[in-house]
């Protein structure tokens, strides 16, 4: 029963004004206070060369030389490989090293060779089942 006929009841609200100049505040808080850490960066270690100087004339009886162009075509010991699939490099390895038992894969790549050309090799040399690979470097004394 309402005996106050004339005089209407309030309704109760929530003032949402406040609240959001509290979380603002905070918000300005966090971000102030907040420290912004790099991530830690990669660090990689690069193979160096000696300027020591090796006799060239002198070849690995176990070797096989592969050589990366820049444009990325391919020779196994000095013979042109026509294919530059995985599986043609695969099998012109085996052919390559039919007498060798574990042979050495040397690969001579340009500086300006693409990376997947290399990758490739190296593919194509466990495919073949060898694990020995190593790299030729120049040193910048010619420069």
């Amino acid at each position: 029963m309402n005996f106050q006929r004339g005089k209407q009841s309030d309704e109760p609200e929530i003032n949402l004004v406040p609240m959001i100049d509290v979380l603002l505040v905070i918000l300005i808080f966090l971000v102030v206070t907040t420290t912004y850490s790099k991530f830690a960066e990669l660090e990689i270690s690069l193979p160096q060369t000696s300027t020591e100087e090796v006799d060239k004339s002198v070849d690995k009886p176990n070797s096989i030389d592969i050589t990366v162009s820049t444009s990325g075509d391919y020779t196994i010991n000095k013979t042109p490989i026509k294919s530059s699939s995985i599986e043609g490099l695969r099998d012109a390895l085996r052919t390559a090293a039919q007498n060798l038992t574990d042979p050495f894969i040397i690969i001579h790549a340009d500086a300006k060779a693409a990376h997947q050309s290399v990758i490739t090799v190296m593919e194509a040399a466990r495919l073949a089942g060898y694990s020995k690979i190593t790299f030729t470097t120049e040193t910048g004394q010619g420069q």
